[in-house]
C-alpha cells in the first residue's frame, strides 16, 4: 500500500514520503538511484540547486516513461542567481515546465525575505511552481515571513510535532532535520508550525540509530520493532509519522527502499512506545564523555593527569559542538 498524501491549502496534494538526492547523493550522477526509487514505488523526488543532481533527476524521469502527473518533484532555491533565474535553470535541467514544490533552501538564500518571497509568490502565480515552501527555517524566520506573505508557504522541510490526518488542509510545508535526539530542541518550532498550519517534512531521521548506535533510543526502538515485526528503521519512520511529519529519505539499495515504503502497512506504535522514544531521545546520544571516563580510570591518569584532563576537555568541547550542530536548523541538506 503506497504512502498517502496531505492536502495543502492551495488544493494540491503532497506525498508524505520522498526520495532525497541530497545527503550522500550530492554532487554525483544519481540517475540509476532515482530510477530505482521510482521503480520501487517512490513518486516524490526531492532535489535542489545546491545538490547538483537536477539533471540526473530529469534523466531518470525521462527513462521511467511515466506520465508527468504520476510524479511529484521538489527542488530548492539555494541562492545562485535570482529565484526566477534559478527556477528556469532548474526546469531546464530537469526537463519540466513546472515543479510541484519550490522551496527556499535556507533563510540566508533570501537576504531580503519580503521581496524574495514575493518573487516566489509570482512564480507560483505564473505556473512555474504548483506550491511554494521553505527549508531549515527557525521560528524567527517564519514569523518574519508570515508578517508580509500574501501566499503562505505550503511546506517547511524541518522537524515535526503531531499527527495531521491527510484530509486536513494545511497552508505551509517546512523541511528540517528531525530525529529522536533533536526532537526536544525543536519542539517549540514544531509546535509553532502546527499552530500556523505548517506541514513539516523531515530529513535525517535515521541518524539517531545509524550515526549514534548504542544510545538510549536503541533499546526502546528495538522493543517496539519486536512487537510489531518491523526493523528499527521502520520504527523510527513510524515515530516520525506519529508526529505528523512527512519523510525525506534515501538509499542506494532497492531492499532498503522497499523496507521504508513498507512502513505504511505496519501496525501503529502505541502511545507508550512513542512516549518512550521521546523520553529516550531527550537523554541525548551516546556520551563522548565515556572516553574521558575510561581514561580517568586507566593507569595513564596516574602518570599523566594533565594529559587526561586535556582529553576530557577536548571531548566536552566536541560534545558542545555536536549539540550545536544537531540543534541548528540552518544546516544545508
Amino acid at each position: 500500500m503506497p504512502f498517502g498524501t496531505v492536502t495543502l491549502n492551495d488544493g494540491n496534494q503532497f506525498p508524505t514520503i520522498a526520495f532525497g538526492t541530497g545527503s550522500t547523493m550530492k554532487f554525483r550522477d544519481v540517475t540509476d538511484y532515482v530510477g530505482q526509487a521510482i521503480e520501487s514505488g517512490f513518486s516524490h523526488i526531492d532535489t535542489a540547486q545546491y545538490y547538483q543532481t537536477e539533471t540526473y533527476v530529469g534523466l531518470a524521469i525521462k527513462e521511467s516513461g511515466l506520465p508527468r502527473s504520476s510524479l511529484y518533484i521538489t527542488t530548492k532555491y539555494s541562492a545562485t542567481g535570482t529565484p526566477r533565474q534559478a527556477i528556469q535553470q532548474s526546469l531546464n535541467k530537469i526537463g519540466l515546465s513546472y515543479v510541484d514544490m519550490y522551496m527556499v533552501h535556507m533563510p540566508l538564500a533570501l537576504p531580503d525575505l519580503e521581496s524574495g518571497w514575493q518573487e516566489f509568490e509570482k512564480m507560483k502565480k505564473d505556473g512555474l511552481a504548483r506550491s511554494i515552501g521553505v527549508s531549515n527555517f527557525a521560528i524567527e524566520d517564519l514569523q518574519k515571513l508570515l508578517k508580509t506573505a500574501v501566499t503562505k508557504p505550503t511546506v517547511n522541510q524541518v522537524n515535526s510535532s503531531r499527527h495531521l490526518p491527510s484530509s486536513q488542509p494545511t497552508s505551509f510545508i517546512m523541511q528540517i532535520k528531525f530525529h529522536p535526539y533533536n526532537y526536544a530542541s525543536h519542539k517549540a518550532l514544531i509546535e509553532y508550525c502546527v499552530k500556523q498550519n505548517i506541514i513539516v517534512e523531515a530529513y535525517g531521521s535515521l541518524n539517531s540509530i545509524t550515526q549514534n548506535p548504542g544510545g538510549p533510543v536503541d533499546a526502546v526502538v528495538n522493543a517496539a520493532a519486536k512487537r510489531i515485526g518491523a526493523t528499527p528503521n521502520q520504527v523510527i519512520f513510524s515515530w516520525v509519522r506519529s508526529k505528523g511529519v512527512a519523510i525525506v529519505t534515501t538509499s542506494r539499495t532497492k531492499e532498503r527502499l522497499q523496507e521504508y515504503l513498507a512502513v505504511e502497512d505496519l501496525p501503529p506504535l502505541t502511545y507508550e512506545e512513542i512516549a518512550a522514544i521521546d523520553e529516550a531521545g531527550a537523554k541525548g546520544p551516546p556520551s563522548r564523555l565515556l572516553v574521558a571516563r575510561l581514561a580517568m580510570q586507566h593507569e595513564l591518569f596516574e602518570k599523566a593527569p594533565l594529559l587526561c584532563v586535556g582529553l576530557a576537555v577536548a571531548v566536552m568541547f566536541g560534545l558542545i559542538k555536536f549539540f550545536v550542530f544537531w540543534g541548528c536548523t540552518g544546516v544545508i541538506q
